[in-house]
């Protein structure tokens, strides 16, 4: 028997990855971004919204087209060697996706078990530590079970969100006649504030790529990857325009200034338990986040085996649970180290940095492809060339401004 026979299990419907994706897009960020991006846009928050998920859609639609033409596990490590043919850049960037999602993992573990500790005394270490077995035995459990845990907290953080919107009483209600306010004029200053407010939430609209490493597990993948893409990118629009257009109509802006928590803000009339639950919901919109960058991690490791570029070990799937055992393993080993003894700010300030030169690099390559290969069947959707090159473009901008920052 060869080291791969055993397959992964091919049992994940549109609506089970459209809930997915939106889970791993809106995660812990857009509760931690949202006031942030109301104080650097302050009414316009709305706009830089749209205009991130705009931006979002380039590469999105990149990764759509390219996961039809290429259903693999591998994923992005897989589609840069279609264009450029050589193993050792598509060894360094699988291993610089799953260095990424690996140190997201332990970033959000570290967080998850702060936030506890502070509602209920635990220790740090015993914390990390159950934390990282339980995301770790969930993946293993097999890819159905994984993903309906995440789909649970999914709509457990939606849930939140909604239950702002609904808290805020009429004021979405009033948003048609007050919608003026939120058109910025033609002017500088106001664009330049929507720039910024831009680069600021575009890092909340990242987690659609995790999506394509679950191609060998999706049914009719070349159909249901890139609709559930931007099905999950669409949705994840709708609610964090409407979530941003309360906030800025019904806070003022001295307020959204002192505030570090707005959604808090919003709903203190509600009393303590909403406040305690929203920050609940919060915390577990984290871990959802961790969960997401585990799986995903073991996916790439997998596919990167069956291609002989990483070891073949890597390759094992469980004949019970139809998971990349190995894999999952490796990736939550290397998730307890880094959350328990390195100091993991400044490494999860580089990992958007790497995220965005990753985007470059895919819409790249999906140009290079386009020009060598002829259009595949019509299984697979085709966007016009203008797409993947916006999006080189404005993921390097970003990684330009990205390095910009860091280097202040």
């Amino acid at each position: 028997m060869q080291i791969d026979a055993v397959p992964l299990k091919r049992s994940i419907t549109l609506s089970m990855l459209t809930f997915y994706g939106l889970g791993t897009i809106v995660g812990g960020g857009i509760y931690a971004l949202v006031g942030k991006i109301s104080v650097e846009a302050g009414i316009y928050a709305p706009i830089s919204m749209i205009v991130a998920s705009v931006l979002a859609l380039l590469s999105a639609l990149s990764y759509a087209e390219l996961s039809a033409r290429f259903p693999s596990s591998a994923g992005t490590p897989h589609y840069v060697h279609e264009a450029f043919q050589k193993n050792w850049l598509s060894i360094a960037v699988g291993w610089l996706v799953i260095a990424t999602g690996v140190v997201s993992a332990a970033t959000l573990v570290n967080a998850f078990v702060g936030f506890f500790s502070d509602l209920i005394v635990f220790p740090r270490l015993p914390g990390i530590t159950l934390t990282v077995i339980a995301l770790g035995g969930i993946a293993v459990w097999g890819i159905s079970e994984s993903v309906a845990v995440a789909i649970a907290i999914t709509v457990l953080e939606v849930g939140g969100l909604l239950f702002v919107l609904f808290a805020a009483g009429g004021v979405l209600l009033d948003a048609p006649q007050r919608i003026l306010e939120t058109i910025p004029p033609l002017a500088l200053e106001p664009w330049l504030s929507i720039g910024f407010g831009t680069f600021l939430i575009f890092y909340a609209f990242i987690g659609f790529e995790d999506m394509v490493t679950l191609a060998e597990e999706v049914k009719s993948p070349r159909r249901n990857l890139p609709l559930g893409i931007m099905l999950a990118i669409g949705l994840t629009t709708v609610l964090y325009v409407s979530v941003s257009l309360v906030i800025v109509l019904a806070l003022p802006q001295e307020v959204l200034i002192q505030s570090s928590t707005p959604l808090a803000s919003l709903i203190q009339h509600r009393g303590e338990t909403a406040v305690v639950s929203l920050t609940i919901i919060s915390m577990f919109a984290g871990v959802n986040g961790a969960l997401v960058q585990l799986i995903m991690a073991a996916r790439i490791l997998y596919g990167m085996a069956r291609k002989e570029l990483a070891p073949r070990w890597l390759s094992i799937v469980n004949p019970k649970t139809q998971t990349p055992i190995n894999g999952t393993l490796l990736s939550s080993g290397i998730c307890f180290v880094l959350a328990v003894g390195f100091p993991l700010i400044t490494l999860a300030k580089l990992t958007s940095t790497i995220i965005l030169l990753i985007f470059m690099l895919i819409n790249i390559s999906l140009v290079i492809i386009k020009h060598r290969h002829p259009p595949p069947n019509l299984e697979v959707p085709v966007y016009p060339i203008w797409v993947p090159c916006c999006g080189a473009i404005s993921s390097g901008g970003f990684v330009v401004l990205r390095i910009i920052e860091l280097a202040k």
